[in-house]
């Protein structure tokens, strides 16, 4: 079939109408075929070529569409950079990013604006500061890194916080602790509270704090410290430092939770030797089941490096 010029005019009156919505409304062609309209120049807005899905077409502007039906259009590798975070997956339901460690998942009660939601929704709408906001899932503490999930719509969100809610996702983290452990794998169970400095402790009763799960397996051993791959069942907030710091072995670099044990001479980051290497779930949408894997900074190798063990 011949390639097809499309023109389109939209009435004055017309309300604003996202460019994505209209060519799929003029073409009836699948939204991923339109996204790679947008990125093969199939697209023009009163002369000029669009290639923001989301841009706001006026009333009263000339859109024209130059396309082949049968082409298979495909959308570009995404090349946006951020210090806050790299993009992993993306698709029009939700995205996977690589968290940095130093910025906040969210704003606190100070409003912080440098936060890694924040920069996430940027990205998404694209810059413009009145888009959509994205469907915050789960955290992780500032000074952790690693990966985590959005929600692109607070439908999809709720769908994996309920998979999260159940259990279901995989979530595995390397850390860096303290000391050599006794054990080389085990579990760690209690419930945890909350004090009025908002730090997490463990009590014995059920009824006064939330249950926590974490198991734990060793990587490497050195002289004075243990890497170990620990997996969540449950996600309670600062779980795993916590639980690490009342075993007597704390995460290096905690500022929290036994600070003075968590300090060592080959780990002089302001970070936490704590990563979230793998996010495993099923997509909300689509039922596929999605795995994700990010090794840990490079300030690990170098830590393993500097105590005389190779990862």
């Amino acid at each position: 079939m011949a390639r097809i010029v499309k023109e389109v005019l939209i009435p004055h009156d017309a309300p604003e109408l996202r460019a994505d919505l209209l060519v799929q409304r003029e073409t009836k062609l699948s939204r991923s075929v339109i996204r790679g309209m947008f990125d093969h120049n199939c697209v023009e807005v009163d002369g000029d070529i669009c290639d923001d899905i989301g841009f706001k077409i006026a009333g009263g502007s000339k859109v024209v569409l130059r396309y082949d039906p049968k082409t298979r259009y495909k959308e570009k590798p995404k090349t946006y950079k951020s210090r806050i975070f790299d993009t992993i997956y993306e698709d029009e339901h939700l995205i996977v990013v690589n968290k940095a460690a130093g910025y906040l998942t969210v704003p606190t009660n100070a409003r912080e604006s440098n936060t890694l939601v924040d920069a996430v929704r940027s990205y998404v709408n694209h810059g413009r500061p009145r888009g959509r906001p994205v469907a915050i899932v789960h955290r992780l503490d500032r000074d952790t890194s690693g990966l985590l999930v959005f929600g692109k719509n607070a439908l999809v969100g709720e769908k994996i916080i309920i998979q999260f809610a159940d259990r279901k996702p995989e979530r595995v983290y390397v850390a860096i602790v303290s000391g050599r452990l006794q054990k080389k794998s085990g579990t760690m169970r209690s419930f945890l509270a909350t004090d009025k400095d908002l730090n997490q402790y463990s009590v014995k009763n059920s009824e006064d704090g939330k249950l926590a799960i974490t198991h734990f397996t060793t990587i490497s051993e050195f002289k004075d410290a243990t890497m170990v791959r620990v997996t969540l069942e449950t996600g309670r907030r600062n779980q795993i430092r916590v639980h690490f710091a009342e075993l007597g072995h704390p995460i290096l670099g905690d500022q929290r939770y036994e600070t003075d044990a968590a300090r060592h001479r080959y780990w002089p980051h302001k970070r936490l030797a704590l990563h979230a290497e793998v996010l495993g779930f099923t997509h909300p949408v689509t039922g596929e089941t999605l795995r994700f894997h990010v090794p840990a900074p490079d300030e690990f190798a170098r830590f393993a490096s500097s105590s005389g063990q190779k990862l």
